[in-house]
């Protein structure tokens, strides 16, 4: 079955569904005003302590009885729409679609394994807390419809960036940079349980309708050469150093062999301890080939979100998931959300299977959290054979004494990626990545998440912030925000929270620390270490799954503060290089 738009089968049932939807709305709506109205944010507690005359009780007030006599009036059409909405969950697809259509003939494939047989491949997830708002503000966050627009945008505007193309100006042994051969594929439709090999070409989106429909400005792609001496001596350049910062993420080394970052990567802004080059960056990293997000829970928030990203990416999943009961005709467990996953991609989606946890429990059973697994066209090698990728990506169980749950979660999510990549993978195919990320809902820090830091899932997959079982590398940040400060000075711009995550006393103050275990005394960190805190969003890798002639090395790892002020949640991005020996064969 192909990959559709819709997530009906046919017109007939999904016009049916949307009529249902559209009874049900305006009572969910006025539901949710009643409840985001008594409900306010740190931020406006604080803008309503600055006028004189404080008028929010009474905003509350009679807000809160407006919108509940509302709520009642369209409470006998809602269930009329639910009537008809429930039973057709059974035949939803666990997806939506969205495809741009081709415009540049010519981009229709990808030269970089076929000329050099390397790339290099960039990757981000992010939490984005998009509830129906009155939800959303028990996080102390607000407007879910606005941060969803801004979200799209700030992404847009970081992933959309022009990069530079840096070349070691000295023969010396500190190696060359070479220019960056991340792809950006093609845009194409591919399918659900079956195989669409057609590839099409990368969309284009500078035109005038883009900006006539709302849709961020995507900026032309431009390279710039910087020549670096690899010297001591001061190093000079074509341009100026404003410019190299705010391209720092975009760079690639050359990976014919293991080492150090190259002084020209160091420089700005990267720093490498443990051989992994790392920084705090105020803006996502340029060309991000896959971007996964979670808790896009609100339908018209990842509407919004869709519109403001197409430009950039070609394929998106969204409204990821199962609603009603489920299973189906069972009313063990009813599902009010989907599972909140998104996910963007330049890469074609050949194939693209979701998976729902059935361990849920409390409230994060109203959910239907679980896996999205797909397997992406990148292009082809020197031999002609097609190059593939799979990138999962998860959320799993949130309330923090439930490990156990957690631990049955990642054997899951182990199973069904082995089992999704056995039934497709393909002889006549080279898998260059195999890369798996999300909110994990623990850390590897604290005593009370001991049993998810020592699964197997560690042992076959790689974390690059994590040194052993319950020992981060000391360059790690934490990247769960604590709420209630979500809006101080320190934290509120992306520059802010920049400069907060690299000092250590800050970070003690906004970032939520370990979790102790029930009636014991925290210890934290040992003598000698680090602070941290939580970091419970992963991307993580594995190379026993990919083709043996390819070689993958970290080149960068980002904690990202871009979205300052628009989420509880610090992103992360990881750029891998791999390299393809053509002589080679399996």
């Amino acid at each position: 079955m192909a990959l559709q738009a819709s997530a009906f089968p046919n017109c007939f049932v999904a016009g049916i569904h949307a009529v249902g939807w559209a009874l049900i709305l305006p009572s969910f709506w006025f539901l949710d005003r009643v409840i985001a109205v008594c409900k306010s944010t740190t931020l406006e507690q604080a803008q309503q302590r600055k006028q004189k005359c404080n008028v929010n009780p009474l905003k509350v007030f009679f807000g809160a009885i407006f919108f509940f006599i509302l709520f009642l009036a369209t409470a006998p059409l809602a269930f009329l729409g639910f009537l008809l909405w429930a039973p057709l969950q059974a035949c939803f697809r666990p997806f939506r679609y969205h495809r741009e259509t081709p415009s540049s003939p010519e981009r229709e494939t990808h030269k970089g394994f076929e000329l050099e047989g390397k790339a290099s491949f960039g990757f981000a997830t992010a939490n984005l807390c998009l509830l129906p708002d009155s939800l959303a503000r028990f996080n102390n966050l607000g407007n879910t419809q606005h941060r969803a627009t801004a979200i799209g945008q700030r992404i847009v505007q970081g992933v959309g960036r022009p990069h530079i193309r840096i070349f070691v100006d000295s023969p010396s042994s500190c190696g060359t940079l070479s220019p960056s051969s991340s792809i950006l594929p093609t845009g194409n439709s591919s399918t659900y349980g079956a195989t669409d090999r057609q590839v099409q070409p990368l969309v284009s989106h500078h035109s005038e309708t883009d900006s006539a429909e709302g849709h961020a400005p995507i900026p032309k792609s431009i390279s710039r050469v910087v020549l670096v001496p690899c010297d001591d001596t001061k190093e000079t350049s074509t341009e100026s150093p404003s410019t190299i910062n705010s391209n720092q993420s975009s760079n690639q080394q050359d990976r014919m062999g293991h080492r150090s970052a190259p002084r020209a990567l160091l420089s700005q802004g990267l720093r490498q301890q443990h051989d992994v080059p790392w920084e705090v960056s105020s803006l996502f990293p340029a060309n991000v080939d896959i971007l996964c997000l979670e808790e896009v829970f609100d339908k018209r928030a990842a509407q919004k979100l869709v519109n403001t990203l197409r430009p950039v990416y070609g394929h998106i999943l969204y409204d990821v998931g199962v609603y009603a009961c489920q299973p189906p005709c069972r009313c063990s467990s009813f599902k009010f959300f989907n599972s909140g996953l998104f996910l963007a991609s330049r890469f074609p989606v050949l194939e693209a299977q979701y998976h729902c946890f059935p361990n849920g429990r409390g409230e994060d059973a109203l959910a239907a959290k679980g896996l999205l697994s797909v397997k992406v066209l990148i292009g082809q090698n020197r031999k002609q054979k097609k190059v593939v990728g799979y990138f999962n990506c998860t959320h799993l169980h949130a309330p923090e004494y439930d490990g156990e749950i957690r631990c049955e979660q990642l054997k899951m999510v182990t199973k069904w990626i082995s089992d999704f990549q056995a039934a497709s993978r393909q002889s006549d195919e080279d898998v260059v990545f195999d890369v798996l990320c999300g909110d994990f809902n623990f850390d590897n820090c604290s005593p009370n998440d001991s049993l998810e830091q020592n699964h197997s899932l560690f042992d076959e997959y790689k974390d690059p912030c994590r040194a052993g079982p319950g020992k981060e590398k000391p360059w790690a940040i934490g990247t769960l925000l604590e709420q209630p400060t979500l809006y101080d000075d320190y934290v509120n711009t992306p520059e802010n929270l920049q400069r907060t995550l690299e000092r250590e006393e800050l970070r003690k103050q906004y970032i939520s620390p370990p979790v102790p275990n029930v009636g014991q005394p925290l210890v934290y960190p040992e003598p000698g270490q680090p602070w941290i805190g939580r970091r419970i969003d992963y991307i993580l890798f594995r190379e026993t799954s990919i083709s043996k002639h390819c070689q993958t090395e970290i080149e960068e790892v980002s904690f990202i503060t871009q979205l300052a002020g628009l989420t509880d949640h610090v992103p992360v991005g990881v750029r891998l290089n791999v390299l393809m020996d053509s002589d080679c064969t399996d």
